[in-house]
């Protein structure tokens, strides 16, 4: 044990004094170098981007509809608002529960609505209702909200919303 503990020490100092040797472990990544940024004079790190884009429907989801919307709270904070729904799913199991914009994320006559939308099997058990209970949460910028004075979100049964 301590033969080969003082071998490695020994070869750690060694390998440490070759300045410019591929073995040293300070060398391996080498030294940083300036890289250029693409489009740095187009952007304005002060203006944050527009999200309508992030906000739009992303056609790979296959989630379905969300059987009951129990509850929508929106809430102020800095910045914009926080739109949480709790809904109720059919069965047990649901995963990766999305709130998805509707009308690619823009506001119909004042009003922006969202479906709640769950992957899961149809072959899970239907189980009690604390089981089957799901939480989204959406965040909205002051910019999304300008113009808005209704948030609505869809279920497959029902539909809950919220005014200004």
């Amino acid at each position: 044990m301590q033969k080969s503990l003082s071998v490695l020490l020994i070869s750690a100092v060694v390998l440490s004094g070759c300045g410019n040797s591929r073995l040293n472990p300070k060398n391996w990544f080498g030294r940083s170098q300036p890289a250029p940024v693409a489009n740095a004079a187009d952007v304005n790190p002060l203006i944050p981007a527009r999200r309508s884009r992030l906000l739009a429907r992303d056609t790979s989801y296959q989630g379905q509809l969300v059987g009951e919307i129990r509850d929508l709270t929106i809430e102020r904070v800095p910045g914009g608002a926080m739109a949480r729904v709790t809904g109720l799913a059919d069965r047990q199991g649901p995963y990766e529960v999305r709130l998805m914009p509707m009308n690619d994320g823009q506001p119909v006559g004042g009003v922006l609505s969202f479906e709640l939308r769950a992957l899961g099997s149809p072959r899970n058990p239907v189980g009690p209702e604390a089981s089957r209970l799901l939480t989204a949460a959406v965040f909205l910028t002051d910019q999304e909200l300008a113009g808005v004075r209704e948030i609505k979100v869809l279920g497959a049964r029902n539909a809950r919303s919220s005014r200004r």
